[in-house]
């Protein structure tokens, strides 16, 4: 089978349409077919142009050996079998890597604002962003005076932000950057407590099970 996910009987269908003589017949085959297929991998439906694709495993089923009038243009062995280009993995060195490549851009961008104006506001918008990439990777309190030291050795002292300045998060509501409680405290011992079994009376644990003395002998 040149597609295991049809299956060994639609396989012989498409066979037997090679052996259909009459073309307006074997049109008319084909299409009934391709219902067929689209019925077995309901997949493909999310794929973008999925009757495209299945017109193409139409033609690999067949061994590329079908005479019939595709909707779509008809793609060689060669073109369906060509392997894709390898992308080239990027090589570029990240001097923070918490903070990613996108901060170095935008860092780069501000440099390259002539603005003095503009550059102070790209100043502040990185170091918000650039607090709220910290307290992400680290679930830890982001100071103010780290971010802007980062700021400014990743801008070779370029970009610089006033210590006085209050650097807030842009999603400071976000609950995927609100504070979780670490196992340790006490909350969450308690809420670990609450859950706990509780012993079994008798030989099952917990307190010890003593008979009553019987003191009517």
């Amino acid at each position: 089978m040149f597609i295991r996910e049809y299956g060994r009987h639609v396989q012989r269908i498409v066979a037997h349409a090679l052996t259909i003589k009459d073309r307006e017949y074997r049109n008319k085959f084909a299409l009934e077919i391709i219902e067929l297929m689209g019925q077995l991998n309901p997949q493909l439906r999310n794929v973008e142009d999925f009757r495209h694709k299945l017109w193409d495993h139409l033609f690999i089923l067949s061994d590329f050996q079908l005479d019939v009038d595709s909707p779509y243009p008809i793609k060689s062995r060669e073109e369906l079998q060509k392997k894709p280009v390898p992308l080239p993995y990027p090589h570029g060195k990240i001097r923070y890597k918490h903070y990613g490549k996108n901060v170095e851009s935008l860092v780069k961008k501000a440099i390259e604002t002539e603005d003095p104006e503009k550059r102070d506001g790209f100043a502040q918008c990185i170091g918000n962003y650039m607090k709220l990439v910290y307290q992400n990777s680290s679930r830890e309190f982001a100071n103010d005076h780290l971010i802007m030291d980062d700021l400014r050795i990743l801008s070779d002292g370029q970009l610089s932000l006033d210590r006085d300045t209050n650097l807030n998060m842009l999603t400071r509501g976000s609950t995927s950057f609100r504070q979780i409680p670490s196992l340790g405290s006490s909350s969450n011992r308690g809420k670990q407590n609450k859950f706990k079994h509780k012993p079994q009376q008798g030989n099952g644990g917990g307190k010890p099970f003593y008979k009553k003395k019987n003191n009517n002998k």
